[in-house]
């Protein structure tokens, strides 16, 4: 089996003879955390061929980085010391203030919303992926970027950015607050919120992150300790 890509979907279908442990050893993760990840699952030793399974690291994270060391340009680790400033604003407002408006909701019920960010999100997208989904939304509605630069995938969220010329890539010490921050995440999979700004010394960090038990996402801000991929700024 070819441990999966970080695609939309961000899952894997079940082939007849697959068990847990071999899944899980194939893609770097445990089979606890597989159970954690899918909450269908009752049974670690019974699986059943052709359903959807997610795998840690696939999907979008919450956990730790394991390792990052600290770079230059829009890479190095989140535990660096963040910039400060004004949030960046779009015609709309602040992507920030968007999000912080919506902490505390839980993905499945924001996508539902008619109006405001929800009404920017995508239903069909499973309510354990939603970051870019997110993060996306609140740059509409910021009027950052346009409905057709919308994307639920972390890379091609951030490939969309780089092609804008109203954004720019920076590091985390230049990062303002508002600003889409990519990371890394372990087993191969990516991750992306806005930066909040700092608080006791650490740069803080708002989206749709895995914080509920049974894997979905909630809006919640928190610092992280991913390696960082990229940080879009927008300079319109």
């Amino acid at each position: 089996m070819t441990p999966i890509s970080s695609a939309r979907t961000q899952s894997y279908q079940i082939k007849s003879g697959d068990t847990l442990s071999a899944l899980a050893q194939k893609n770097g993760t445990t089979v606890s955390a597989l159970m954690k990840a899918n909450p269908q699952i009752k049974d670690a030793n019974k699986i059943y061929a052709g359903r959807a399974l997610n795998i840690p690291g696939r999907t979008d994270s919450f956990e730790p980085a394991k390792s990052g060391k600290p770079g230059t340009g829009s890479t190095g680790s989140a535990q660096g010391t963040g910039g400060t400033g004004p949030a960046t604003r779009g015609p709309g407002g602040s992507p920030l203030d968007i999000a912080k408006a919506q902490l505390g909701k839980n993905a499945g019920s924001l996508k539902l919303e008619k109006n405001g960010v929800g009404s920017d999100m995508d239903d069909g997208i499973p309510n354990n992926v939603n970051c870019a989904n997110f993060v996306s939304a609140c740059l509409e509605q910021a009027g950052q970027i346009k409905n057709s630069q919308h994307h639920n995938a972390v890379t091609g969220l951030a490939a969309n950015l780089d092609k804008d010329p109203n954004f720019k890539r920076v590091s985390l010490a230049q990062a303002k607050p508002g600003d889409v921050v990519s990371f890394n995440t372990p087993g191969g999979g990516h991750h992306v919120v806005l930066y909040a700004g700092m608080q006791n010394g650490k740069p803080q960090f708002i989206g749709s992150n895995n914080v509920n038990s049974d894997g979905s996402q909630r809006i919640s801000m928190s610092s992280m300790n991913y390696p960082i991929m990229s940080i879009h700024q927008y300079q319109g």
